[in-house]
């Protein structure tokens, strides 16, 4: 296979004098002049509005707006670039440029080692990283030299050969750690894999092993995640690797051939970690095939889940109604809790059904009783809630659902859009900041495949994300509904009255008891808990009075490694066209956005393993598990949000959703606010780092500034109370038409603008003030908030007060209880208590009303670095495919 020629060793020092040129021009230039040849608001997604996933609307009354960025002004809807004034003579169109060599690059930070002690490939890549930040929407073609890394298929400046003693194998390091592999076979390029995961990554593997295990059995409540960054260790019982031995042979069972040849792939990548560890007189506990098996729970566990709040919204919809009463209290929760907003922006425009009322009347879903909720904790099986180990929480609220990281996002341009007729691709995902980080670079060489990109240590002779020689992809989490809460009916055997404890529910008419699942020790502590036919008990609760235990089902539960067969074949070539890259990202059972771009088009896949539900059900509320409302089948590949391109040519995702009528998880839900909408400013024609550009200008961004101008707009009717809070609407006015910037550009420690202390501090109070006349009370008793977030309530209200047509508009009226001056004099009061709070820790000079600008540090701790924050994918490549 070629191989393009190895770079210059001075690629580092080349790379370090070119960061010191941008950060000098970035600290010179201002923020993000916008060029003439933009139309504004001119986004991809299909439809206007914006809003982000299910944010428990703690958000809504209690929001912080810690996280960075999001948003632009909320435009009217746009499903494809806005046209520009043409010229009074046109000129002949000028022919395309012929691209005959692609352009790709990738950036990891800190680095690509992860072990300790550090080393100089540990943090190498954090200066380069940090300093694209500055540049907002101005980066150059020279800026992505500079600040990304070649992804070429050729290592970096100077290279060191890695001795294995595996004839067959070569692995090359080049200047900035990133492994070479090239084996001869298949099973030499899985062994190189393995290896390399056991040296860069010894640490995340050590405690990531048990902590798998912990998702393989879907302990109820424990965040496997957090065992690793927490250093806690977990040892899983013999029925808990048995739910991963079970799953070697449905892998085979399910794939043949190809299901052999994942199992071989595991098994060399196993035997590569052994053989690292003896040659080097480590230590350790084997590795197995069950360790990759595990690993890649693990990583759905993480990233790949939806689904499993309906609890936690049966209790909300209660606590409205006891409130404001059944009616009012049901109309709020339906506001709150929609799930097809027509404003809500989509990937893509066409529709695809799968919506929130499965058939018929609802007759199998169920609201708990306010306030009788009590989650499973299963390291102290007794009443109360989660506790806190040592500082960090190892547990999580367990009827609410598992925690979700959505942060991801990429950005393709077909041929159409782009400048040079060539196919452009920017994404990556956010995997948080850690050291050691999750993922590594890495490029793999087979006999008869080629990819480069990053692999998750443990499962890593396949990409998670990257590219071969035609194609790219990478992934976003989508938090489609892969999980159910069920309601059983407790019963005793003897017919006597059930009580909480009670170890027996009932199924298909009889009275039948729980099993207890043991799953092994998180340290000292034994994990042991009941379980249904459904799976796991997650908490008990009371439906009229009547007590119920709450279980959790989840349709990826045993079917892990079967996702190993997707990253196989995207890995090896088998998604040459966007048709292919469907049937391979559908062998992919946990819950993603899939972007695809390859040397012709741009591509959309939603993945997951997605249940057809039985009739008469409300899929944000419980199920009745007496066995008439089981599931009946799996979406088919056809009913899955997919498509080729847009109409737009541009594919944009940033966990937002991904069609009309598709309801994702019913803890995910979608509004007219979303950050994906800062994704504009489209020239008709844009080349790569026209679309750099874009992504970083959002990174910086403030999420939740498109709500700005309709609220300035309702205070336009009227005057000011004080002169300091007209200033402060003034200030916010410029620092929103300025794209919001949450940004530290020349890193004195603080942010730039005021802007950016005083929106944030403002978001809680307008949503308090706007909300106050209906949910007054809901407020005051901290109820805890479900649904579409505070801004998407807000942004919809409010433009229906003032009269716009607005798609979807709420059953109530919320701000000034459908009063417009009555909403203006509280937005009002809400702006100049603010001010006033500002002036008095700040000063009444408004320039210097300048917040410290937040800082992202490496979790758990590892080493002290730390850089300004940015809403940027972590892991992150940039690519433009050569159109000759």
């Amino acid at each position: 296979m070629h191989h393009a020629s190895k770079r210059a060793p001075s690629r580092r020092r080349w790379i370090a004098s070119l960061t010191a040129v941008a950060l000098v021009a970035a600290a010179c230039s201002g923020d993000d002049d916008e060029s003439s040849d933009t139309t504004e608001a001119d986004t991809t997604v299909t439809d206007t509005t914006d809003t982000d996933d299910t944010t428990d609307t703690d958000d809504q009354a209690t929001a912080t707006t810690e996280a960075a960025s999001d948003t632009t002004e909320a435009p009217a809807t746009t499903d494809a670039p806005a046209e520009t004034t043409p010229a009074t003579t046109e000129a002949p169109d000028e022919p395309a440029v012929v691209v005959t060599e692609d352009r790709s690059y990738y950036i990891l930070p800190p680095g690509n080692y992860g072990g300790l002690p550090t080393n100089d490939d540990s943090l190498d890549q954090l200066p380069l990283y940090d300093a694209l930040t500055p540049l907002r929407g101005d980066v150059t073609d020279a800026d992505i030299e500079a600040l990304f890394l070649p992804q070429d298929f050729a290592p970096i400046g100077e290279t060191t050969i890695e001795e294995t003693g595996r004839d067959g194998l070569t692995i090359e390091y080049d200047e900035f750690g990133i492994p070479h592999i090239t084996g001869e076979t298949r099973d030499d390029v899985s062994f190189g894999a393995g290896w390399v995961a056991a040296r860069d990554r010894a640490l995340l593997i050590d405690l990531g092993r048990g902590a798998a295990r912990v998702a393989v059995a879907d302990v109820p409540g424990v965040d496997a995640f957090s065992l690793v960054t927490s250093g806690q260790t977990f040892v899983p019982s013999e029925a808990a690797e048995q739910l991963v031995t079970d799953q070697v042979q449905l892998i085979i069972d399910t794939y043949g051939e190809l299901g052999e040849e994942v199992i071989a792939d595991a098994q060399a990548y196993a035997d590569g970690m052994n053989a690292y560890w003896e040659a080097n007189g480590i230590e350790r506990e084997p590795a197995t095939v069950n360790d990759v098996i595990a690993v890649t729970a693990f990583i759905g566990s993480i990233f790949g889940a939806g689904g499993g709040g309906e609890a936690a919204n049966a209790e909300f919809l209660a606590a409205l109604q006891s409130r404001l009463g059944d009616e009012q209290g049901e109309a709020v929760w339906n506001d709150l809790l929609q799930t097809d907003d027509p404003e809500a922006p989509t990937t893509l425009e066409e529709r695809f059904e799968y919506g929130t009322f499965t058939g018929g009347d609802v007759t199998g879903s169920v609201v708990i009783d306010e306030g009788s909720l009590i989650s499973t904790d299963p390291r102290e099986p007794a009443e109360g809630s989660a506790p806190v180990v040592q500082g960090v929480s190892l547990v999580y609220p367990a009827t609410d659902g598992p925690p979700t990281r959505r942060a991801s996002n990429w950005l393709t341009v077909a041929p159409d859009a782009s400048t040079n007729d060539t196919t452009l691709a920017v994404m990556g995902p956010q995997l948080g900041y850690y050291y050691p980080e999750i993922v590594q670079q890495l490029h793999l060489i087979g006999p008869d495949f080629e990819a480069q990109g990053a692999g998750v240590p443990g499962l890593s002779m396949y990409m998670l994300i990257g590219r071969t020689a035609d194609y790219a992809w990478s992934l976003t989490s989508a938090g489609q509904d892969v999980r159910d809460v069920y309601v059983e009916v407790l019963c005793e055997p003897d017919g006597s009255a059930p009580t909480r404890t009670s170890g027996h529910y009932e199924f298909e008419g009889d009275c039948i008891p729980f099993e207890i699942f043991d799953a092994g020790m998180l340290g000292d502590t034994p994990l042991v808990y009941p379980t249904s036919v459904h799976g796991p008990v997650i908490g008990t609760a009371t439906v009229d009075g009547l007590p119920v235990a709450l279980t959790s089902k989840r349709s990826t539960f045993g079917r892990d490694g079967l996702n190993l067969a997707a990253l196989k074949g995207m890995t090896e070539g088998d998604a040459a066209t966007p048709e292919e890259f469907f049937e391979v990202a559908n062998r992919f059972g946990f819950t993603f956005n899939w972007g695809y771009a390859n040397r012709e088009t741009n591509a959309y896949f939603a993945s997951g393993y997605l249940p057809v539900r039985a009739d008469g059900l409300d899929r944000r509320l419980p199920t009745l598990g007496t066995g008439n409302y089981e599931w009946q089948d799996f979406l088919a590949l056809e009913e899955h949000p997919h498509a080729i391109s847009h109409p737009s040519s541009r594919l944009l995702n940033w966990n937002n959703q991904s069609a009309p009528g598709f309801m994702h998880g019913d803890n995910n839900l979608y509004g007219s606010v979303h950050r994906v909408e800062a994704f504009d400013q489209w020239p008709d024609e844009v080349d790569l780092a026209g679309v750099v550009s874009v992504m970083n200008r959002s990174a910086t961004e403030d999420e939740d500034s498109t709500l700005w101008p309709v609220v300035s707009r309702v205070l336009d009717g009227g005057e000011a109370p004080t002169e300091l809070a007209g200033e402060v609407k003034e200030i916010l006015d410029e620092w929103v038409a300025d794209d919001a910037p949450l940004l530290d550009a020349d890193d004195n420690g603080d942010y730039d603008q005021p802007g950016a202390t005083i929106f944030p501090a403002l978001l809680d109070p307008l949503y308090d003030a706007a909300l106050q006349p209906v949910l007054g009370q809901v407020i005051a008793d901290d109820v805890r908030f479900r649904g579409i977030g505070g801004a998407s309530i807000l942004d919809k209200d409010l433009r229906t007060l003032l009269g716009d047509d607005v798609e979807g508009p709420f059953a109530v009226q919320y701000c000034g209880a459908g009063d417009l001056d009555a909403c203006r004099d509280a937005l009002w009061g809400a702006v100049a208590a603010v001010a006033d709070e500002l002036a008095a820790e700040y000063g009444d000079d408004t320039s210097d009303w300048l917040v410290e600008g937040r800082r992202s540090t490496f979790t758990p701790g590892l080493i002290p670095d730390d850089f300004r924050a940015t809403n940027r994918p972590t892991f992150q490549q940039v690519i433009e495919f050569a159109n000759s």
